[in-house]
């Protein structure tokens, strides 16, 4: 019995020593042991971080303005609206002739017209337009005359071309020039003319300018041939006058 205990002490003694060597050899080839009963460390894939989503713009925190870029909303583009013309800006591109404060034309509804014989310069008749209404008005141009049934218009002499617009205030007069007939007798067709017809332009030439007026004239009417001819519109009676 001895036996046998001597010799399962040495039996277990040599198994223990085995068991330990196993265990000192596998520790030094830095593999380690095994431990088959727990799990393995479980390893972490890197994963990309999610993207943040980004808010949706409101149509209030946009104030809704509704052009491209920042502040879109719906689809299309709006349009941009002008600013409106002020009272005052449209005032003053108002042209002379037009109505408005700006002046008016003179013709026949606000003036009186005359028209005078001279005896110098001979054979010369003067024209002269008063201004009877209550705003300024323009003479534009020069007169167109008609005289009776007259089928041609007299043209101007263009040496008479005023520097600028002949403007009447309220109770000013302006002035035209008519040469009835050559000096000389060198016109042709004369006749003598019973009624005159005073026809005024507009802002551009040979436009009408409104009302015309039939001034009138002596008794035993005036004579005038071919050689008939008109000044433009006068500031000053004087400048017809030494025509």
């Amino acid at each position: 019995m001895a036996q046998r205990a001597t010799r399962r002490v040495r039996l277990l003694a040599a198994t223990g020593a085995a068991v330990a060597a196993l265990a000192l050899t596998a520790c030094e080839d830095g593999t380690g042991t095994r431990d088959e009963g727990a799990s393995a460390p479980a390893t972490t894939a890197s994963q990309p971080a999610a993207p943040t989503p980004t808010p949706k713009t409101s149509e209030a925190s946009t104030g809704n303005t509704g052009t491209t870029g920042t502040g879109t909303t719906g689809s299309g583009t709006a349009k941009s609206t002008p600013s409106p013309v002020s009272d005052t800006a449209a005032k003053n591109t108002q042209q002379p002739g037009s109505s408005g404060t700006s002046r008016v034309l003179c013709n026949g509804s606000n003036t009186t017209v005359t028209a005078q014989p001279l005896s110098r310069p001979l054979n010369h008749l003067l024209l002269t337009v008063r201004n009877t209404g209550s705003r300024t008005c323009d003479l534009t141009y020069y007169p167109v005359l008609r005289f009776d049934e007259m089928q041609w218009v007299p043209q101007p002499d263009e040496a008479t071309h005023p520097q600028a617009v002949t403007t009447l205030a309220p109770g000013e007069s302006g002035y035209a020039g008519v040469l009835l007939s050559a000096a000389d007798g060198s016109g042709d067709g004369g006749t003598t003319g019973r009624k005159l017809t005073v026809a005024f332009q507009g802002m551009t030439p040979n436009s009408s300018g409104g009302a015309s007026a039939t001034p009138p004239l002596p008794a035993k009417g005036v004579y005038y041939d071919s050689s008939l001819r008109v000044t433009y519109w006068q500031q000053n009676q004087d400048d017809v006058l030494d025509w």
